[in-house]
């Protein structure tokens, strides 16, 4: 619990049921100590397997959100994804539409929670959470409040794009390598787009890969540099691309779900996230019901990266030597749910 005031909080280990299939969730739950109905939020995590705690790069972002909100009068539940800690499954064969039912299995869960104000259930995501808490809230009348940190609002395909150009470009690639990078990404991810639900997607991706190469090999003779470092990593992609994650990805629109959500948003996002770029805040008041009703409040962080935390060089590589989101941006949050929830 460290600093935060052990005595203020109660943890305890939850195994719930996914709203969709068998999978069966494990999570923990932070409760305020003294009785009463507490506000609730749940969790949802972004990109690739992680754990309930939320841990990358050194940080704990979900353990760290619990035990700040918590003491404030706040139950939070966070949980492991499929096949991490104790969530059955695997998480390789699950679209962001099956972390969405993972999501409503928490819900039904919190329902039965005595000191859970059942007016008052929202959810938090991050990343592509983002997307996670936007299609949980649209087939749920129970989800009260959404909170977003860096959180996808944006299509699938777009979001592909502007992420790898955001990492190109923040790259040491020289300029034409750079140049050469964006144009074989956009071509692969507009050819996985085209072909998400088909069954030759995997051959139209190697074909229109084989085609750029001839011509990527004719244009790289005409610069006169001696040794060619750039690779596409064709078969890892192809692999990616064609699994029932990328699938549905790719073709995700948010505006199918956000049109149905109108309950208050907070959309937060740090002004140098190279993963989920700041035009997502935008988004999630154009797509939304609620953007329309003036119920959504965005904050951009200046200097902030994609774990929240305020950064230098801003690059992936330096998370690791950055530590915690600051009490800063976790005070922004309570501020909107006294303002909003409470």
């Amino acid at each position: 619990m460290g600093h935060t005031g052990a005595q203020e909080i109660k943890e305890k280990e939850a195994i719930f049921k996914s709203r969709v299939d068998s999978i069966m969730i494990g999570a923990t739950i932070s409760s305020p100590v003294k009785a009463g109905k507490y506000p609730a939020i749940i969790i949802a995590s972004g990109t690739g397997p992680q754990d309930r705690d939320g841990t990358m790069a050194g940080t704990k972002m979900f353990a760290r959100i619990a035990n700040y909100l918590t003491p404030k009068g706040y139950v939070v539940l966070r949980m492991d994804d499929r096949g991490v800690g104790k969530t059955t499954g695997e998480y390789r064969y699950a679209t962001t539409a099956d972390f969405a039912q993972d999501v409503l299995g928490a819900v039904e869960f919190l329902k039965k929670e005595p000191n859970v104000d059942l007016q008052k259930i929202g959810l938090l995501g991050h990343s592509e959470g983002g997307a996670v808490i936007s299609i949980a809230a649209s087939q749920s009348t129970d989800v009260k409040f959404l909170i977003s940190l860096a959180g996808l609002a944006s299509n699938g395909l777009e979001s592909l794009f502007v992420q790898n150009e955001n990492l190109v470009r923040s790259s040491p690639l020289p300029e034409v390598d750079r140049k050469r990078s964006n144009e074989i990404n956009r071509l692969m991810f507009a050819t996985a787009f085209q072909y998400a639900k088909s069954d030759s997607m995997e051959n139209k991706l190697n074909a229109v890969y084989n085609y750029w190469k001839q011509k990527d090999d004719i244009y790289f003779k005409t610069l006169g540099i001696e040794h060619d470092h750039f690779r596409f990593p064709i078969w890892s992609y192809v692999q990616q691309a064609i699994g029932p994650w990328y699938r549905y990805f790719v073709t995700y629109d948010p505006q199918i779900f956000l049109s149905k959500v109108d309950i208050p948003i907070l959309a937060i996002n740090g002004s140098k996230d190279l993963f989920v770029d700041p035009v997502n805040l935008a988004y999630w008041k154009q797509y939304s019901r609620a953007g329309k009703q003036g119920k959504v409040t965005t904050i951009l962080l200046p200097n902030v990266n994609h774990l929240m935390q305020a950064c230098q060089t801003c690059l992936p590589a330096e998370y690791a030597k950055l530590g915690e989101m600051p009490d800063s941006t976790l005070e922004e949050i309570v501020k909107w749910l006294t303002e909003t929830v409470k």
